[in-house]
């Protein structure tokens, strides 16, 4: 079943999987989640017969989640390409990641190998069902609309999760309902919303018959499309820069709030809980515009370009959040900052990938190769941070995000001159 490319009701149906699965990010990886994991666990947790830092240990499960990942979607994207079958994958990992939310309700410091092995199956369900979702991108929008689709993905994603966040918030705040149930609540929104989206994506969109063994099949498949990477100098060139800013962003999306928890000079631990609060929402409004006006600025002067000056906004926020972030005003102010350039660099990231693919019928395939990059970017700056955290302080991690994104930004100057990616 073929999907009609630029359909309003089909793109409605994909950007809608944000608004589903954009909560886990937020509520569970970084408002709700690590407030309540600070609260409940000391500050040195022994773990298999050894002391970590609280944060430490989150940061080393988190990236062994990635790495699980990063093995298993090349091969599953492979065999899902080759049957046609995208959307039973994306199925069975948000799921898996949905009920890995409502366990969270089972936390105990004391069982503190469960609570890991939740963080552990809820990061996979949440990473693994992406690749999936990324991988229609190309197959239900022309290249010329694939910003402002992804803008609009993003978007719905920021809005959706804020709406979850806000109404958790009143949960806890005025009506004392205990944490725990926000994560089940996260969990059931996550499966609720998500049924939209399966039910207006098709699983199969080329028609594709599978016979044989689809292992060997979907291993072929990424053998194929493995090689065609090697006639691709930008593609090539553009996923080395992605991966290495990559790693400075979404480190910073899973540890900012740890950030925030043990390096700003807040007056008491309820203006902290609060203050911490409010710094996620700014971020994720504020996000809503850095993804429009991001997609608005690499229409007129290209991708490339657009993607430059984000990437050195960053540089300038880990410089200033290193050597000016202490106060509550100060922590606002970094936030907001962060807020504009999040939207735009993961909105514009995606569909920059995607306008340099060539013309295939092996999306998931192609985008797993995104996606690994991505999440062992993930795994270097979890552990290099969780590391540098061990060793010496938090606020000293932030200086190896800085080396990131200046080299990053680097790797982004060598990428070639594209038709596809050039503005208007």
């Amino acid at each position: 079943m073929a999907i009609e490319l630029n359909n309003k009701k089909t793109i409605g149906a994909w950007t809608m999987y944000d608004w589903a699965n954009s909560v886990y990010p937020l509520v569970i990886t970084s408002a709700i989640f690590p407030i309540f994991y600070e609260a409940k666990t000391d500050e040195t947790i022994n773990f298999l017969g050894h002391n970590f830092v609280n944060t430490e240990l989150y940061s080393y499960v988190i990236s062994l989640s990635y790495i699980i990942v990063a093995f298993l979607s090349p091969l599953l994207s492979g065999i899902a390409d080759y049957s046609g079958n995208k959307k039973s994958y994306m199925r069975v990992f948000c799921y898996l990641g949905a009920f890995a939310c409502m366990t969270f309700f089972f936390f105990d410091v004391n069982y503190i190998g469960w609570g890991m092995l939740s963080v552990l199956l809820g990061s996979i369900g949440f990473s693994g069902s992406l690749v999936f979702y990324n991988a229609y991108l190309p197959e239900i929008a022309t290249p010329d609309l694939h910003d402002k689709v992804s803008a609009k993905g993003f978007s719905r994603g920021y809005i959706g999760s804020s709406s979850l966040l806000i109404i958790c918030l009143v949960m806890i705040m005025v009506f004392k309902v205990p944490a725990e149930y926000t994560f089940v609540l996260t969990g059931l929104w996550w499966i609720g919303f998500s049924q939209i989206t399966f039910r207006g994506l098709p699983s199969n969109v080329y028609g594709h018959k599978p016979e044989g063994n689809r292992f060997a099949k979907g291993f072929k498949e990424l053998k194929k499309v493995w090689h065609q990477f090697s006639d691709n100098k930008a593609l090539k060139r553009y996923l080395a820069s992605f991966f290495v800013y990559s790693m400075g962003v979404q480190t910073i999306m899973i540890m900012a709030v740890f950030f925030g928890t043990k390096e700003i000079a807040w007056g008491s631990p309820e203006e902290k809980d609060t203050g911490l609060i409010i710094s996620i929402l700014v971020i994720q409004f504020i996000a809503v515009a850095g993804a429009y006006l991001t997609a608005f600025i690499s229409k007129k002067i290209g991708n490339i370009k657009a993607l430059g000056i984000i990437v050195f906004i960053w540089v300038l926020i880990c410089i200033g959040s290193y050597a000016l972030v202490y106060t509550p005003t100060q922590f606002y102010i970094a936030a907001a900052t962060i807020g504009f350039v999040m939207g735009g660099i993961q909105s514009l990231s995606r569909s920059t990938y995607s306008k340099l693919l060539p013309e295939t019928e092996d999306h998931a395939s192609y985008f797993s190769f995104y996606d690994v990059l991505e999440k062992l970017g993930i795994v270097i700056g979890t552990f290099g941070f969780g590391f540098i955290e061990g060793m010496f302080s938090i606020r000293e991690s932030v200086l190896m995000l800085i080396i990131f994104f200046i080299v990053g930004f680097v790797l982004l100057l060598r990428v070639p001159k594209s038709e596809a990616l050039r503005g208007n």
